[in-house]
């Protein structure tokens, strides 16, 4: 038991000897590790450290001087000590280009004009008159208290009255002085107290194809008055079949313009304008269809200024007339042509269908089924080409020689051209 005690004890010694050694050592460790970073914090800086933190420092500082200052703050942010927000400075800033100062001198001689018409109701049978389409136009002229707006024929076809709209909001009633199917073109007075501004004709001679141009108008209605849109001149001298009376066949080819600036329904009778702020061409139609992109079509200002004068002094466009109906050679069954006696190699042509009493025609001694393949040297192919040479060419009063086929023979014919008015 004594030797257990003594060495127990004596283990005990050894322990403790052992674990005072450890704790000795552990507190030397951490003496040394608390003493490293006093030491390097001692040590003498490396090269160039100094000039870095200096470098620094002035960096810090500009930076602060520079949010403090009122100038510095390009945000436009400026603190709210209240509410402890930042609010948000807007600027208002004045662009002016040359495109901006066209439409600002032309936009108010554009105007709305709306097509009015008396419709019966369903349920009360009461007449009322409503708005039955909407369209442009624009103001070209004003003298003596009135003012003369061009725009297109379709825009107040059948019209029964006619609103005038002007850029403002403001309304005037609108008299048609007159109106032309074949080129799609009319004229509408007002009274001219708010009106503010007139267009100046242009030459649409002169365009050039890439050349600049602006649309302004109303497309789909009054809703988007004084809507501006921009393209070039895509082409000039199109020529664009119109069937007027809706039968497949084509009645009249119109020369207008092709522009891509964009042209939409109630566009039509609207501006189009060159950077001069010149007039030079009245929006008419666009081409629609799911294949086709960016062609609108306007009628040179040029061919437009003869027909306006026309239709202000004689609220009509007179043209000559032979006095006869017309039939396309080329729409008869090849059956039905026997009767004529043609030649095999006469194809084109123009056949008359009906003769009117007491018409040039008459007196020239036209018979029916005669066949017309010339006027005054040039060929007529159909009755396009026929309306061409005799509205484009020929003036009432003026003679003209054709060549026909009867009966298998040509022969001459000259006659006297009149008023088709009167027939």
């Amino acid at each position: 038991m004594d030797e257990f005690n003594k060495s127990s004890s004596s283990e005990s010694d050894e322990s403790k000897t052992s674990l005072d050694n450890t704790e000795s050592n552990s507190q030397e460790i951490e003496k040394r590790e608390y003493e490293r970073p006093l030491k390097r914090e001692n040590r003498p800086p490396k090269r160039g450290s100094g000039f870095i933190y200096g470098l620094l420092g002035v960096v810090v500082g500009a930076l602060l001087v520079w949010l403090l200052l009122p100038n510095g703050n390009t945000s436009n942010k400026v603190p709210d000590v209240k509410n402890n927000v930042m609010q948000e400075e807007r600027l208002s800033v004045d662009i002016n280009t040359d495109i901006t100062e066209v439409v600002e001198s032309v936009t108010d001689a554009v105007v709305g004009v709306t097509n009015l018409q008396t419709v019966r109701d369903f349920w009360s049978s009461s007449e009322t008159t409503r708005e039955t389409g909407t369209g442009s136009g624009v103001i070209y002229k004003k003298e003596n208290g009135k003012a003369y707006i061009v725009t297109n024929h379709h825009v107040v076809e059948d019209a029964q009255e006619i609103d005038v709209t002007f850029d403002d909001g403001k309304k005037a009633q609108g008299r048609l002085i007159g109106s032309d199917m074949w080129t799609d073109l009319a004229v509408i007075e007002i009274d001219a107290t708010d009106v503010k501004a007139v267009a100046k004709f242009g030459d649409s001679d002169a365009l050039k194809r890439g050349e600049t141009v602006i649309a302004i108008g109303n497309p789909l209605g009054l809703g988007f008055s004084g809507s501006v849109t921009l393209g070039v001149v895509s082409g000039k001298d199109r020529s664009i079949p119109i069937d007027f009376n809706h039968d497949g066949a084509v009645d009249w080819y119109s020369d207008v313009l092709q522009t891509d600036a964009a042209i939409n329904p109630g566009n039509s009778g609207g501006a189009l304008i060159n950077l001069a702020g010149q007039l030079i061409g009245i929006n008419s139609m666009k081409i629609s269809q799911e294949t086709v992109e960016g062609i609108g079509l306007a009628i040179p200002i040029n061919l437009a200024i003869p027909i306006i004068q026309k239709l202000e002094q004689h609220g009509e466009v007179i043209r000559p007339t032979m006095g006869v109906t017309l039939i396309d050679l080329a729409s008869i069954p090849a059956q039905q042509q026997i009767v004529l006696k043609l030649p095999n190699e006469v194809t084109e042509g123009v056949v008359i269908n009906e003769v009117v009493p007491n018409s040039p025609a008459s007196r020239a001694e036209v018979k029916r089924y005669d066949v017309i393949v010339e006027m005054d040297g040039e060929k007529i192919e159909d009755m396009v080409s026929l309306r061409k040479h005799l509205y484009n060419v020929k003036e009432v009063g003026d003679k003209m020689t054709m060549k026909v086929y009867r009966d298998g023979q040509l022969i001459e014919i000259e006659m006297t051209l009149e008023n088709g008015n009167a027939f």
